[in-house]
């Protein structure tokens, strides 16, 4: 993937994903909780979690977190409560990415943040509330639940650049799934592709951040 040709001047606003880059997430932690309470080994349950169409009604808030667990419930055949579901959901947040949290606060003295997720009800009750201080650097957070849209969706990167009030060319946006960089290129935004947080620090400095 080829990088974004970034310098002093070219950007009007930044535009992060959270996951993997904000706020670190493993998921190996929801599959150990629910196993716990499954009384079953995580392998076991591996194979049974997909990223579906019911996961992606679930981030765009077409479904409840209610009805997102009881198709869990069902596919992944163990018979789990909500409140146990919920808990081994909200474990895969681990703290924050290394070191990112002073990139945002010097980033923020310069140029307005913003925050773009595909996330869900349940994820965003929990993660305002643990991570209230480094998301505190962000002047907007959109969240796909709440707008009805998500990466790498053109419709979701045309709201959020409208939203926004920029051209898109003048927007950077960091995130760490190639998939979703690919999707905002398309749609014009300079686009960084993030794989450790030393990666957000390469493009602040080229922006003589």
């Amino acid at each position: 993937m080829t990088r974004p040709l970034l310098f002093p001047g070219a950007a009007d606003a930044l535009l992060f994903d959270l996951g993997r880059v904000v706020l670190d997430i493993d998921f190996n932690k929801a599959l150990a909780c629910w196993a716990g309470h499954a009384g079953c080994e995580p392998a076991h349950l591996l194979g049974r979690f997909a990223r579906d169409e019911i996961y992606h009604r679930h981030e765009t808030g077409e479904i409840s977190d209610a009805e997102f667990f009881s198709a869990l419930r069902a596919s992944m055949g163990i018979e789990l409560s909500d409140t146990q579901f919920l808990e081994g959901w909200n474990a895969i947040f681990t703290g924050e990415m290394p070191g990112i949290a002073p990139l945002l606060k010097r980033a923020a003295k310069r140029l307005p943040l913003y925050a773009f997720s595909n996330t869900n009800g349940a994820h965003v009750e929990h993660f305002s509330k643990a991570y209230a201080g480094v998301l505190g650097h962000f002047r907007e957070i959109f969240l796909s639940s709440s707008i009805g849209l998500r990466k790498p969706d053109a419709a979701a990167y045309d709201h959020v650049v409208k939203a926004i009030g920029v051209p898109a060319s003048r927007i950077v946006f960091f995130d760490d799934l190639a998939e979703n960089i690919e999707g905002a290129r398309s749609r014009g935004l300079t686009s960084v592709h993030v794989t450790s947080p030393e990666d957000v620090a390469v493009a602040l400095a080229a922006l003589g951040i």
